[in-house]
């Protein structure tokens, strides 16, 4: 008995076409702006708001995100630069602060001592020593400052040295804050009983979803207050933190290393 064979719809055929036609097109605009090299599809780049728009590029290939995350499309602070016409490069920690935008990263330069005193910090932005090391890059506060960070948004610390004579390093008013990798040093002296490393003065909130506009480009941000400290060598003060709001220290856990101890600990709701 002979084999029926099935014909082929009209609708069929028109769907097995459609589908070749994809696989031989490609997308015109993606290729030109391949096409174009690396310096000029960086300047591309430059022009988007850091969030969300520049790190959504950083997902489309491996050097789109090598583009999007280059050193140049950074805020710098470089205490020795002659040429301020170049973008994005300040002399001191509070000028870059001012000029950045929420998202930004701030690549400090290494070398030297960043004096600083109540730089509040109301926008979330990622603080990075630009050294090997911590030490290699040192933020000092004055006796007679409160802090020499005063931070009211997420934010990120990492690789920097922050020392402070009289008050706190850092003062957590809100927000959520990470502290990687970090020296937090207050300097041995008679009225060590009136500084802290870490000062966290933040109150319990509801996690909740808030809008906010970046660039013209709304994007959620949950709302809340923590501190995470990862890795940190902690010395001098009172004690390593000292909360008055409604955060309390949690998961603390301790390692001793030659001269030094580094933390890991949170503060957090309870």
């Amino acid at each position: 008995m002979a084999m029926e064979i099935p014909k082929i719809s009209k609708l069929d055929k028109r769907i097995v076409e459609t589908r070749m036609m994809k696989k031989r097109m490609k997308p015109e605009s993606l290729t030109s702006l391949n096409n174009l090299d690396d310096g000029c599809l960086m300047h591309i780049l430059s022009f988007l708001s850091p969030i969300p728009d520049r790190y959504n590029t950083a997902l489309v290939c491996h050097r789109w995100r090598y583009l999007a995350c280059h050193p140049r499309l950074w805020l710098r602070v470089d205490r020795f630069v002659k040429d301020l016409s170049q973008p994005g490069v300040f002399h001191n920690i509070e000028s870059a602060v001012s000029a950045a935008r929420p998202g930004d990263t701030i690549l400090i330069g290494a070398g030297g001592n960043h004096h600083v005193s109540n730089i509040q910090i109301k926008k979330p932005l990622c603080l990075v020593g630009g050294g090997e090391i911590p030490d290699e890059t040192t933020l000092v506060c004055s006796r007679g400052s409160d802090s020499a960070l005063e931070l009211l948004s997420t934010c990120k610390l990492a690789n920097l040295t922050v020392k402070a004579e009289l008050g706190c390093c850092l003062l957590h008013r809100s927000g959520r804050l990470m502290i990687d990798g970090c020296v937090l040093q207050c300097e041995t002296n008679p009225l060590d009983h009136l500084s802290c490393p870490i000062v966290s003065t933040a109150v319990n909130e509801e996690d909740i979803l808030s809008q906010v506009e970046v660039k013209e480009a709304v994007v959620e941000k949950i709302k809340g207050n923590s501190v995470n400290v990862f890795q940190t060598r902690i010395e001098g003060g009172a004690k390593a933190v000292s909360t008055s709001g409604d955060l309390v220290l949690q998961r603390v856990r301790v390692m001793y290393s030659k001269a030094y101890l580094y933390f890991w600990f949170d503060v957090d709701h309870e």
